[in-house]
């Protein structure tokens, strides 16, 4: 009779049952530079359905969460022109960690450090559930998409394009 791994609180899961959230917990062995790829091929997933949690920046450096397919990439001129900005681009890690309060590898768009607008792939919010970091490098949380509208109030956006 094996014992389920303990998983300690993050700022994301309180966050989540603070709200009355339910969400599925799937820890997976965290490898530097792995990616959605490597979270999906462990936990035996679509990364299709692995979103990840990017934190940009646009022109004025005001800091922004886009959600984005694990097999996808954002495209920033997309993303900038239906944002109504000039410039959209990746925060440098730290810069990004500042701003969510997590390591790169970690960050949930649930339980940021400072609250910033979260936008996610239109498509994203078709699935009947979605596979994201749960607030720890090793650690996603299942939930049903339609959460990410109604507690991070995430505005649905199309920038995505293919690896």
């Amino acid at each position: 009779m094996s014992k389920a791994k303990h998983i300690s609180e993050t700022p994301a899961t309180q966050f989540l049952r603070r709200h009355g959230v339910s969400f599925g917990e799937h820890p997976y062995d965290y490898v530097e530079h792995g990616g959605t790829a490597e979270s999906a091929r462990q936990l035996g997933v679509d990364e299709h359905h692995v979103v990840k949690t990017l934190v940009m920046e646009d022109e004025h450096a005001k800091p922004l969460v886009v959600l984005m397919h694990g097999d996808r990439t954002v495209s920033t001129k997309n993303l900038a022109r239906q944002i109504g900005a000039k410039r959209v681009e990746p925060c440098k890690p730290e810069v990004a960690n500042r701003h969510s309060g997590y390591l790169i590898g970690g960050t949930s768009p649930f339980g940021t450090k400072k609250p910033m607008p979260v936008y996610v792939e239109q498509s994203i919010l078709e699935l009947a559930s979605i596979y994201l970091n749960g607030g720890r490098r090793g650690y996603l949380i299942s939930i049903a998409p339609s959460v990410l509208t109604t507690l991070v109030h995430a505005r649905p956006v199309n920038c995505a394009s293919v690896d």
